[in-house]
Parts: structure tokens; C-alpha cells; sequence
């Protein structure tokens, strides 16, 4: 005669649950990334906070893109206190970067804005292909510091290349755009917010 079935009520053993400990983690981790994509894809990215925004800019000094010249004088590099008293546009940018060309030349028309200085930081490149990418487009920049190992970056809170910020005349950040200028976004949004920051203590 068989025995009759039984439930095995024995408890779990503690390298089970220790093995199920160890995926929560994991599991945690999964569904951050997933609801972090699902607002970066479904909404407008240009369109991310920026924690600086109402901040002073970072104060890092940037040392300039060697060999860049304008009117036979190296373009300076990047000092903070030069964003005192002027609107600036701030765009960080690099050669290897796709979206980067498809803006140059936006960029290079706001350049022509005298109401304006333009600034740019370029980002973990090569000198020879930065210099070699503003002499292909045009430099907008009066201005270019090299940001070598992206250290400046971190500080101005980038998400990736390229991203362009408004800093108005106190030296605070007033506006981020992340993504590229498009003729899109340009008149819409980027000088709809110059305009402002330009109105504000004039």
C-alpha cells in the first residue's frame, strides 16, 4: 500500500532566500529604468529640468582649444567671470557628435547676434577634429573651452552632447535646452527664451 500525499510544508531554505535577496536589487533597479526611459521617450527631452536652472554657473575654468584663432589671436578658453553683465548662450558640444553638425550651422547664425556672446564647451574631443569641426561650419564661439575629461560637464549638470544653456547678465543659469537646436526649436523655444533673459534687468 502507497502512502498518502503529503504537502511539503518544510520552510524555505536560507540559501533560497538568500538567492531571492540578492535579485530584488536587480528587480528594483529594472523598474527605475524602465519609468525613467518611459518619461525620457514620452515626453519632449529638451524639456528636463535642470537643477541649476536659478543657479550661478559653475565656477570651472576651462582652458582654451589650442591653435583656434580668430583674427591671428588664440579664442580664449573659458572664465567665469566673463559671464557677468552679458546674456550668454552656452553650447556643449563635440565633433564626434551627430547631432552637433546638424546645429552648427543654427549656431553659427545666433553668432551673428550682438546682443549675444556665444560660448562654447567642447566636450572629450580631439583638438584637430574640433578645430578642423568649427572650420568646416563657421565658429560662433567667442569663447571655446576644452573640457578634456568632462569634468565641467558633470558640474553643468549635462546629460549628453549636444545641450545648450541661457545664462543671463547676474551669471545665473536661466534655461537649459537638451538635444540639439533645430529649426524646429529654434524660434519657438531657444530665442523665445533669449528674448526673455535679454528683458530681464535691461
Amino acid at each position: 500500500m502507497s502512502e498518502p500525499a503529503t504537502t511539503d510544508t518544510t520552510p524555505r531554505s536560507k540559501p533560497e532566500r538568500r538567492s531571492w535577496l540578492m535579485v530584488l536589487p536587480l528587480v528594483g533597479f529594472i523598474v527605475l529604468a524602465g519609468l525613467f526611459l518611459l518619461r525620457l521617450n514620452g515626453d519632449d527631452p529638451s524639456k528636463i529640468p535642470s537643477a541649476l536652472i536659478g543657479h550661478p554657473v559653475p565656477q570651472t575654468a576651462l582652458p582654451p582649444l589650442v591653435g583656434l584663432v580668430n583674427n591671428d589671436a588664440q579664442v580664449p578658453g573659458l572664465d567665469p567671470a566673463t559671464f557677468k553683465g552679458k546674456v550668454s548662450i552656452v553650447n556643449v558640444w563635440a565633433s564626434w557628435c551627430i547631432p552637433c553638425h546638424e546645429e552648427a550651422p543654427l549656431l553659427t547664425a545666433l553668432g551673428k547676434d550682438k546682443r549675444l556672446q556665444l560660448i562654447g564647451i567642447n566636450y572629450k574631443d580631439a583638438p584637430d577634429n574640433a578645430r578642423r569641426f568649427l572650420g568646416r561650419y563657421g565658429n560662433p564661439f567667442g569663447i571655446v573651452g576644452v573640457d578634456g575629461n568632462g569634468r565641467a560637464a558633470i558640474e553643468w549638470g549635462v546629460y549628453g552632447v549636444p545641450e545648450t544653456f541661457i545664462v543671463g547678465r547676474q551669471g545665473t543659469i536661466v534655461y537649459k535646452m537638451v538635444g540639439p537646436v533645430t529649426p524646429e526649436n529654434i524660434d519657438t523655444v531657444l530665442k523665445a527664451e533669449i528674448d526673455k533673459a535679454l528683458k530681464a534687468g535691461s
